[in-house]
């Protein structure tokens, strides 16, 4: 069974537009935890527009599933990882003010400074994933970093597949399948929701976990949080 990380940028953000605590992040990711959910995603941003520096800190000692922290590897959240240790770090190329995810790394280009990023967090214990799109001359470079796993970017896939374009899980079929061969893991996730997900995970082979954060926290304002993460379990089987 795939793994369901939630990302809780989204209750951040919620938070921090009234300047208080309420709702507590801590507080939602020991509740998704007891809904089930097998791990917590956050990303931290340099601006701290949603989930802040401190929150990473503060969420160390309850999340008892797998912490996975995103980010861009710049000094200041090298710093924070090696002093938090989560189970992963997940790296991600975002631009200063992007305001999402928007792009997979380029392993070719960047090859000398992501092996050196990746060497540093595995002699701390933490494992490495980079995200990707699903390229498979990019995804043959990754390997050489020495990360142990990837994250596939799914924006494409979403976009294409709620215009009834099934075809569009062929590049990362495809992806993953390169991906086993070479020995890494296999993670995704964005845009990745209710609609597609179980499309996405039955296509695709040897998938170990979703990240889900945006849509997971929007139709919960609908459904329900616990239910939301059990609906998303269900079709994870």
């Amino acid at each position: 069974m795939t793994k369901l990380s939630v990302n809780i940028n989204k209750i951040a953000t919620l938070r921090n537009s009234r300047g208080g605590d309420t709702p507590n992040l801590v507080s939602v990711a020991v509740d998704i935890q007891e809904f089930g959910a097998q791990g917590i995603t956050i990303h931290p941003r340099p601006d701290e527009r949603h989930v802040r520096y401190q929150d990473a800190y503060d969420l160390k000692p309850i999340v008892t599933t797998e912490y996975n922290i995103e980010g861009n590897p710049i000094n200041k959240f090298i710093d924070m990882v090696l002093a938090i240790k989560p189970t992963q770090v997940t790296l991600v190329p975002d631009g200063i003010n992007a305001i999402t995810s928007n792009a997979g790394w380029d392993t070719i280009k960047n090859q000398s400074f992501l092996t050196e990023v990746v060497a540093e967090f595995k002699r701390n214990g933490i494992r490495t994933s980079i995200f990707m799109d699903p390229d498979l001359g990019l995804i043959e470079a990754a390997v050489k970093t020495g990360a142990e796993r990837i994250e596939l970017y799914t924006e494409a896939f979403a976009t294409e597949y709620e215009l009834g374009n099934k075809e569009a899980i062929k590049p990362y079929v495809a992806s993953a399948n390169l991906a086993t061969e070479l020995g890494l893991g296999i993670n995704a996730g964005h845009d990745l929701s209710l609609d597609n997900i179980q499309f996405f995970a039955k296509n695709i082979p040897n998938l170990l976990e979703v990240s889900i954060g945006h849509a997971l926290i929007s139709e919960a304002l609908y459904l329900g949080l616990e239910n939301v993460v059990n609906l998303y379990l269900h079709k994870l089987k």
